[in-house]
């Protein structure tokens, strides 16, 4: 076998930039996992998960018209999920930027969650119904239709004026960044989550909507039942005091300015902790794709250094030394069947029943190499081996 090409093939294992590759997959799974579980798209992934595991397995069993079939539902998914959850996706994309980002959501004072928080539960049971939102990190201008914008700080006065049924945007939503009312009379995307809103009306489905959407926080008031709710995260809750919506404003708030005060580097490992499951998970995903796909697909050539064994030695004698004791044999297969191979697996077995006869040279040859059956053999050096051996 030929040196050069013996000494570029001698790396039998995963290389260096095949870990680094794994570990880049790895990281996009994770934070798609972690997406995935707030966003509205999880459901129907859950079908194509499905899908493509009957795919796989379809394909390890040579089930070729299932598997043509399948590659069509695959396709038509791909396309449906891109066609309705395009909102979600623009989402997921534009949230890459803002893991890296520290955040910049603008945080109200203390007072003006007082006056906020004591305006909700009197404005409820005075019937007054109104819809507040509060952004979070990601944007959501894209999300607000018409309205008016205004800039002033935030007081009961303010917004009792603004609530104002002979005011021209007394029915819309009413954006507060930090401690300003940024627009108000602004119309919301509706959401058809029908089985959360439940009695809730116009508002609680703009809420809503925008929960789904972005990571802004909504407090509603309905004006029919005289109940806080507040929406986040994709989910509609009732708020029974002031103190539990405080509770949950506070931590909104929380979870949207911890990367600010934090460390880059420190907020990154604190994020990687709270996520380890999904982290585990996506590293599972990523490997099983490197093994299934890909590099660890590729065809490769690669050499071995295997140990002879000699076996059926007659009585009387025994062998003292092999020359060589080991013989290079060079492989083709996939990758992930030689990562895959265990050490134990290799051996050169040559059958010594004619020492007695005084025979001490043996050829070998490819049927007397034991190897995985998936790898083949395309060279072997040397192509004999002499014993030494020794009279009992």
């Amino acid at each position: 076998m030929d040196a050069v090409a013996a000494a570029e093939s001698a790396d039998f294992g995963l290389r260096l930039v095949d870990a680094l590759d794994v570990m880049i997959v790895a990281l996009l799974c994770w934070v798609a996992i972690a997406w995935v579980r707030e966003s509205r798209v999880r459901v129907a992934l859950g079908g194509v998960a499905i899908v493509t595991a009957l795919y796989g397995l379809a394909s390890l069993l040579d089930l070729r018209l299932t598997t043509t079939v399948l590659q069509g539902f695959i396709a038509i998914a791909a396309l449906v999920l891109i066609v309705v959850f395009q909102d979600d996706l623009r989402r997921f994309f534009e949230g890459l930027p803002l893991w890296l980002m520290r955040s910049r959501t603008p945080r109200p004072g203390a007072d003006v969650l007082d006056e906020l928080e004591a305006l909700c539960f009197s404005l409820a049971q005075a019937r007054v119904g109104t819809l507040f939102v509060l952004p979070g990190r990601e944007p959501i201008d894209r999300f607000l239709d018409g309205g008016h914008h205004l800039g002033g700080r935030v007081s009961e006065p303010l917004l009792r004026s603004l609530l104002d049924t002979q005011t021209p945007g007394h029915d819309g939503a009413i954006v507060i960044r930090g401690g300003k009312v940024a627009r108000f009379g602004v119309h919301l995307p509706l959401s058809t989550e029908f089985e959360q809103l439940g009695e809730g009306g116009t508002r609680h489905a703009a809420a809503l909507g925008l929960a789904e959407r972005s990571d802004a926080f909504c407090i509603v008031v309905s004006e029919e039942r005289g109940v806080v709710s507040v929406a986040w995260r994709g989910r509609l809750t009732t708020v029974a005091t002031p103190a539990e919506l405080r509770r949950l404003i506070e931590k909104f708030l929380e979870r949207s300015a911890r990367r600010r005060r934090e460390p880059w580097v420190l907020s990154r490992l604190n994020l990687a902790k709270r996520r380890w499951r999904e982290g585990v998970l996506a590293t599972a995903l990523a490997t099983g794709l490197w093994i299934l796909t890909g590099p660890g697909a590729a065809v490769d050539r690669t050499s071995r250094s295997i140990p002879v064994v000699v076996e059926n030695v007659p009585e009387g004698y025994r062998v003292a030394s092999v020359e060589p004791a080991k013989v290079d044999v060079e492989f083709e297969g996939r990758r992930r069947d030689f990562v895959m191979a265990s050490e134990d697996g290799f051996v050169v077995r040559v059958d010594g029943d004619l020492v007695d006869q005084g025979r001490r040279t043996f050829a070998v040859d490819p049927e007397q190499v034991e190897h995985p059956p998936a790898l083949r053999i395309v060279g072997m050096d040397p192509i004999k081996v002499r014993l030494d051996v020794e009279s009992l």
